[in-house]
């Protein structure tokens, strides 16, 4: 089997694959159908922001116990379980705006269930990708899961648009649900041994080990402090400005947005595809160069939002954001042990998310109390002098990989 390929030679991965990509084609809609269905509701910037922040502080709150959970049970049936409840709270969303009595109060309530369902969904998926693949397969099965998401978002949002303009938002919606109840049985067919860690110890007691492992590694804490900056201003500048300048500006426009975040897709997808086949031999100090390019996108749109120059930047994004995905993924799973692996993961999202609360609301007061342009042309000259001082930190420079995951013919870690 070809080496780019070489993941699906393992039966478990095969059929995570599969349920993850069923859940990622309406996955990546969703967020496109709530932002509209929130603006249809309250053509307020603020209003949006509130329930972006709902869903964020309800992931925050329990992200820390969601990888306690996934590192003493199954991690499938945890996923399966946390599926049940997104159907729940997802198609409520749906006959709400159905009915015509969808309210902000009501959204953001739904997206508080929704966050703390995914705050146990995250830590697992990311601790079962080690079980179900071998070590010379690692890359590669990352890299595969990527192309999958980055497949869906190109077309995701192109669909999501036309279907919002269209139908409306709540369509989206129940696509969705459907979906996540098909990935259930799929998640069946995945086989894996018992958990690593089986409980006998206390909730705090496996999160102070989870802390120790987290902190003594120094590449693994910079990057999170440095993506709590660079993720505020993520969510604050691209999901909640660029949706209203969408609304707002008719050289974007909605359908122009949808384009904009499919072309950003499309970077992510070739840049996977270059993935598959080559070792990323410094995964952190490529990966850091690759997310500083996010700040194009973030200037053209507040310099001149046209879909095709707008488009073009997003591209160029998306293949540096995926460069710093796969080899970030390859770093915590080779470096961190499977039974800490959840916990870990906990830590660092809870790092990475928990400042996106004050990102969105932050942003939402920003563009009604201040000139658009200027707050977007230093939220780019931020994020990328944040993204690129991180790479001072000589453990993510230095940063290499082990001879066996490299496979035959490669020269393993380079010269530190």
């Amino acid at each position: 089997m070809i080496r780019a390929l070489a993941a699906m030679q393992d039966r478990g991965f095969r059929w995570f694959f599969l349920a993850r990509a069923i859940t990622m084609i309406t996955g990546s809609m969703s967020s496109i159908a709530l932002a509209f269905a929130v603006l249809e509701i309250d053509n307020d910037p603020q209003s949006l922001s509130l329930v972006l922040a709902a869903f964020t502080l309800s992931n925050i709150v329990f992200l820390l116990f969601g990888g306690v959970v996934a590192d003493r049970l199954p991690r499938a049936l945890i996923i399966q379980s946390c599926y049940v409840i997104d159907i729940v709270s997802i198609g409520t969303m749906a006959a709400l705006l159905f009915s015509g009595t969808a309210t902000i109060p009501l959204l953001a309530l739904l997206s508080v269930l929704n966050g703390a369902s995914t705050a146990f969904v995250l830590p697992a998926m990311q601790g079962i990708i080690p079980q179900l693949t071998t070590p010379e397969h690692l890359q590669q099965a990352n890299a595969m899961l990527s192309f999958a998401r980055s497949a869906t978002t190109i077309g995701g949002p192109i669909i999501a648009g036309i279907v919002v303009a269209t139908a409306g938002p709540a369509w989206v919606m129940v696509s969705q649900a459907v979906a996540w109840a098909l990935a259930i049985p799929i998640l069946a067919m995945v086989r894996l041994p018992s958990p690593v860690h089986g409980g006998g110890t206390s909730l705090f007691h496996d999160l102070r080990v989870g802390w120790q492992e987290f902190s003594s590694r120094t590449w693994l804490w910079t990057i999170v402090v440095a993506f709590m900056i660079m993720n505020a201003i993520h969510i604050g500048a691209w999901g909640v400005v660029g949706p209203y300048i969408a609304k707002n500006d008719d050289r974007l426009g909605v359908a122009g947005w949808g384009w904009v975040v499919s072309a950003e897709g499309l970077g992510i997808l070739l840049m996977t595809l270059v993935l598959m086949w080559f070792p990323l031999k410094r995964p952190l100090r490529y990966g850091m160069i690759g997310m500083a390019t996010f700040a194009i996108p973030l200037t053209v749109l507040g310099a001149h939002p046209a879909v095709v120059l707008l488009a073009i930047a997003a591209f160029l994004a998306g293949a540096g954001a995926d460069v710093f995905s796969t080899g970030w993924n390859v770093a915590m799973m080779e470096n961190v042990p499977g039974d800490k692996l959840s916990r870990v993961y906990s830590y660092d999202m809870l790092g990475s998310y928990v400042v996106l609360p004050v990102g969105t609301l932050v942003y939402g007061w920003l563009v009604t109390h201040s000139d658009v342009v200027t707050v977007l042309l230093w939220s780019g000259a931020v994020y990328a002098a944040v993204a690129l001082l991180a790479l001072a930190v000589p453990s993510v420079w230095r940063m290499g990989r082990p001879a066996e995951a490299l496979g035959s013919g490669h020269d393993g870690l380079a010269d530190s």
